[in-house]
């Protein structure tokens, strides 16, 4: 099972930086992980096997994109207060594992691309 070791915030960078039990490395964007939250609220929820979209997005505040504070849920979990107050959505490790996949393909996709054959 996967477990970070370490989480270090990069204000610099703008990433959530978090080491795995397996030494491995991953940067979050804030900006992704924000926009990624697993909330009902921001991705919608199935009920019955029907699918209810989240409400319109209003204007977004301040601090949107800025980590207040990072909170434990468990062994498993990671819940994240936002500047802005937003705090709904708990992200598991399985959860971040895979967004941090998904961050792998997609820079690995533009690499490969710029490449002349």
């Amino acid at each position: 099972m996967h477990a970070p070791k370490k989480i270090k915030l990069n204000k610099e960078k703008q990433t959530l930086d978090i080491t795995w039990n397996n030494d491995r490395t991953i940067n979050y964007p804030l900006t992704f992980l924000r926009d990624e939250s697993p909330d009902a609220g921001n991705k919608g929820e199935t009920i019955l096997w029907k699918h209810i979209p989240p409400p319109p997005k209003g204007a977004d505040k301040p601090g949107k994109y800025e980590i207040e504070k990072i909170e434990m849920v468990g062994n498993y979990a990671m819940q994240i207060t936002w500047k802005d107050g937003y705090d709904y959505g708990i992200y598991s490790w399985d959860l971040l594992i895979r967004l941090g996949e998904y961050i792998e393909v997609k820079n690995n996709l533009h690499s490969d691309f710029d490449h002349d054959h």
